[in-house]
């Protein structure tokens, strides 16, 4: 048998695919490792903790509160058991049931200067006696409250030491993404000193307060972390941990830092006047939502709805109810929300610009920022001017709504002002859009289709002149108690 003839072709290619073979595994090889040592350089954060730590402090708080300031109802009044009860708990408190006594808390917090300013929440500190702040290598310092905000829960103190304090600087939490690697230090469960690592989860979450932006972390927060920080592998701040969510007060990896962001505006301006000043536009405002927007003509459900507009800064700069805010200052505003923090954020006395958007046309109006803090609690100034009324009221069903022409005993019933115009509701079919829509009895109508309404009449030209546009809804101003809203209805109801 002759052997098989072998070309010199495939010879010479034998070589040339081992090579690049042995090149494909060289090249995987080499990817594979670069992760590796990467792991393998930050498989330990021991470094990173012996870094920041000596800038984390343990905050024990003292309050000196009435004697049995705790449940009483241990047994009921008149119960044979009572006197024992009342016996066993005069003897926990030396036979003096009444006798104040001083209550103690624990936190967190961590220096930011060398000369001893110290962050820490609010409600950590919050009617204190005494504040005394433990530093990782024992020491013991008292503390001054140089000011507090409860809105984000931050506290800024003093503390006055020998020499310069360790400290750490804040990062920029907008930089924070998904799935970065995050370590939170602080005092948990009054054990002392301890660390957590984990990963930041979500971004921007709000929790109830007006200002927040809280960053979201799997890295265990309990009861005592309060106030302590939240660090990237930089050892900067990017959040101060705040609050968890939990079904049994312990650590489920839900944790919520406040943004470094929103504390270093905090934090500057409690160290400079001892107090915030956040800039106050005046006015009360709603989301756009999409039947809102459809009924107003506006292309987006984008923006913040002018309910109202009381005495302040943007009445005096012409703003009107109706109107729609889409841009602040330059920054497009995508919902109420981003507003409030766009204008608190803003310098007291400042003058914005600020666009909405006024029966399908953008205007700008140039607004001179008031204080929120002076404005809060001040009542709205809106009236309107008084027109002749019948003494006997018509009534009609529209749009799912029992109507009535408000009258003076309508007005007094329903505690409304005695120059208010509008439409009472009387009654709502619970089946209809507008008992889905939250519209109840007693609510009452001032304006439909943005223009002001004092009789049923008016409200059907309204009504004709939406289906006439081609409009599928028609918007309202309803209001309860006083506080104004805008509600769309469909007009096929």
């Amino acid at each position: 048998m002759q052997p098989k003839a072998v070309s010199m072709s495939n010879i010479s290619l034998i070589p040339v695919q081992m090579r690049l073979l042995l090149l494909a595994v060289l090249t995987l090889a080499f990817m594979l490792v670069q992760p590796l040592n990467a792991l393998a350089q930050q498989q330990s954060l021991a470094p990173l903790a012996e870094k920041i730590s000596p800038s984390v402090v343990n905050i024990t708080t003292s309050t000196v509160v009435a004697g049995r300031t705790g449940p009483q109802g241990i047994v009921p009044e008149g119960s044979p058991f009572e006197d024992f009860f009342r016996e066993f708990q005069d003897r926990n408190n030396n036979g003096d049931g009444n006798r104040p006594r001083r209550s103690s808390a624990l936190g967190s917090g961590f220096v930011i200067s060398e000369d001893g300013y110290v962050v820490t929440n609010n409600h950590v500190i919050e009617g204190a006696d005494e504040i005394l702040i433990e530093f990782f290598n024992g020491s013991e310092l008292k503390a001054e409250v140089i000011g507090t905000d409860p809105n984000t829960d931050i506290a800024l103190l003093k503390v006055e030491a020998d020499g310069p304090l360790p400290f750490v600087s804040f990062a920029d939490s907008d930089l924070a993404r998904v799935g970065d690697w995050v370590v939170a230090m602080g005092n948990p469960l009054g054990q002392g000193f301890s660390v957590s690592a984990g990963i930041v989860s979500a971004r921007n979450r709000a929790l109830s307060g007006t200002y927040d932006d809280y960053i979201q972390t799997d890295a265990a927060i309990n009861r005592g972390n309060s106030g302590g920080p939240l660090f990237n592998m930089e050892g900067e701040v990017i959040g101060v941990n705040t609050a968890i969510l939990s079904p049994n007060g312990g650590s489920i990896g839900i944790g919520f830092s406040m943004a470094s962001n929103v504390v270093t505006r905090v934090v500057d301006q409690l160290k400079e006047f001892g107090e915030t000043r956040r800039g106050w536009l005046g006015v009360r405002i709603q989301d756009v939502t999409e039947d809102v927007a459809e009924a107003m003509g506006l292309e987006t459900a984008s923006g913040a709805l002018v309910t109202d507009v009381p005495e302040g800064p943007a009445s005096e700069a012409g703003m009107e109810a109706g109107d729609v805010i889409i841009s602040f200052a330059g920054t497009t505003v995508e919902d109420t929300r981003a507003l409030v923090r766009q204008v608190g954020n803003s310098p007291v006395g400042e003058t914005v610009r600020v666009t909405v958007m006024r029966e399908g046309k953008s205007m700008t109006l140039r607004v001179t920022l008031g204080r929120r803090e002076e404005a809060e609690g001040a009542v709205p100034a809106v009236a309107a001017g008084p027109e002749e009324e019948s003494d006997d009221p018509v009534t009609k069903d529209l749009l799912g709504l029992t109507l009535t022409t408000l009258t003076d005993a309508l007005r007094e019933e329903l505690g409304a002002d005695a120059n208010m115009q509008g439409l009472a509701v009387t009654g709502v079919d619970e089946t209809s859009e507008a008992f889905e829509k939250g519209l109840r009895a007693g609510d009452i109508i001032t304006e439909a289709g943005q223009e002001k309404v004092t009789s049923i009449a008016e409200l059907e030209q309204r009504v004709a002149a939406a289906e006439e546009a081609g409009r599928k809804s028609l918007l309202l101003l309803v209001r309860r108690a006083g506080d104004p809203r805008f509600v769309a209805l469909s007009l096929a109801e």
